[in-house]
């Protein structure tokens, strides 16, 4: 009272000045015990409340450097690095000689992935701090995100992913917030075809960032890689929505509107027998996208369909090749590989083929289809009278008997008693070799028992190979 009684007596202006002067001294005092309070919970690890002491303090002196680098502290505990680095910010700009606040300045920069902003920060601190030991290995840190940035770019461009997915852990092992590494390592997870792992990181970031353009992308991305287009253009079009300027979703959103419509036309052709525009479609759609794996698998494979409508069976084999190495999963590509493997005699590879059907799934049609090329892969190491006797295996009596007899004619010993003791030799043996032909095929019984593939000579000792 006696300090306000002189006031008034030396006048209003004096008395305010010293009002004043009480007033900042006992917000000091007052922010000063809030920051304790703080300083105390901050001990306990009871970071919500000395967050919400800090902010007292600040609220209250808000030109004091150490109070927000407290909270900033405070903040990083709380995994709140954008927070952080503003009130590391703000801590440098009242106090450029603040060196804890440069440090975590540089500390929240490393976090997020400015490798960059962070090397400046410690920098700083290695002037204000020579000796300083910690800030060596903070700069070391930064020059290693830095390098694996730079080694990740150009894995990007040689379309080595598995090595940006690498440079890409190694350096969120420093800069474990760093949005920007993740969607990168997502992506890249993404054109790898590991999908769940893509989606996973993916959807991290948008817990913490619903909004977040690059994880929405790669969350589209992978659905359309997994050929589920309408879904994945949803995603698309959220991310445009929230960063117009995204150029990969606008690409991946019109590609994949792209292959829908096209590969949608090849199946409609096909549908109506148009068996030319269709290949011609499916070949257009395969030029849209070479990352699209499952998707352009199923277009070579239905390429193959229409290449073994087309009897171009050797590409029809080539296409499904193609669709197989793109996903080696592929029931479907092996099925119809095996059937136009089948159409052209290649009886070995047939079966390779349906046995690898029939080991993934044990069905009695593929148990069936693999019995049957089995059973064609055999009769195709023996002798094939059809071919001897020039008929098909569809040749009725009377074509088997003119058959026999216009190449016993054309291969009897008499005909060639003049020409060389080779020719001879091998025309008999032509000979006899129709002569075998003709008797399996003209007896109902062994013709049946030939077609059906038993081994005719084992029979007479009773001895068959099929039951």
């Amino acid at each position: 009272m006696g300090t306000l009684r002189r006031a008034a007596e030396g006048g209003a202006e004096g008395g305010m000045k010293e009002m004043d002067i009480t007033s900042d001294d006992e917000l000091e005092r007052e922010a000063e015990g809030f920051k304790e309070q703080g300083n105390a919970f901050y001990v306990k690890k009871d970071y919500a409340e000395a967050f919400n002491f800090y902010t007292k303090a600040i609220d209250l002196c808000p030109k004091n450097a150490s109070y927000y680098g407290n909270r900033a502290a405070t903040l990083m505990m709380l995994s709140r690095y954008r927070e952080a680095l503003e009130d590391s910010q703000q801590a440098v700009r009242l106090d450029d000689t603040f060196m804890k606040g440069h440090m975590r300045e540089g500390k929240c920069h490393l976090l997020l992935g400015n490798a960059m902003a962070a090397s400046r920060c410690f920098q700083k601190v290695q002037e204000l701090e020579p000796e300083n030991s910690q800030v060596q290995q903070e700069l070391k840190s930064a020059e290693s995100i830095l390098e694996f940035e730079r080694l990740a770019e150009i894995s990007f461009e040689k379309r080595d992913f598995r090595m940006v997915v690498f440079c890409m852990d190694r350096a969120l092992q420093s800069a474990s917030a760093c949005h920007r590494f993740k969607v990168l390592k997502a992506e890249c997870l993404a054109l790898l075809g590991r999908y769940p792992e893509a989606q996973s990181v993916a959807s991290d970031i948008l817990r913490m960032d619903s909004t977040n353009g690059d994880a929405l992308y790669v969350r589209g991305l992978c659905l359309y890689y997994e050929d589920c287009i309408d879904k994945a253009v949803q995603f698309f079009v959220q991310a445009l929505r929230m960063a117009p300027d995204h150029e990969k979703a606008r690409l991946a959103c019109r590609n994949a509107k792209a292959l829908k419509a096209k590969k949608e036309e090849g199946n409609k052709a096909f549908k109506e027998g148009s068996y030319e525009e269709a290949y011609d479609l499916y070949s257009e759609a395969l030029t849209i996208d070479p990352n699209n794996i499952k998707t352009n698998a199923k277009l070579y494979c239905n390429r193959a369909t229409v290449g073994s409508k087309l009897n171009k069976l050797d590409q029809a084999i080539e296409d499904c090749t193609k669709a197989i190495k793109l996903d080696e999963t592929y029931i479907k590509a092996y099925m119809r590989r095996a059937q136009c493997y089948m159409d052209t005699e290649q009886y070995e590879e047939a079966v390779r083929d349906y046995e690898k059907v029939y080991q993934t799934e044990k069905t009695k049609e593929h148990k069936s289809l693999l019995k049957n090329a089995q059973l064609e892969l055999k009769k195709s190491k023996r002798k094939d009278y059809y071919k001897v006797l020039g008929v098909e295996k569809n040749a009725t009596e009377d074509e088997i008997k003119k058959a026999y007899r216009k190449r016993a004619l054309m291969h009897h010993p008499d005909r060639h008693s003049g020409a060389s003791a080779e020719v001879q030799k091998e025309e008999e043996k032509k000979f006899k070799e129709v002569g075998e032909a003709f008797t399996v095929l003209s007896d109902p019984k062994k013709k049946s028992r030939y077609d059906s593939g038993h081994d005719l000579e084992d029979d007479d000792m009773n001895m068959g190979l099929f039951h």
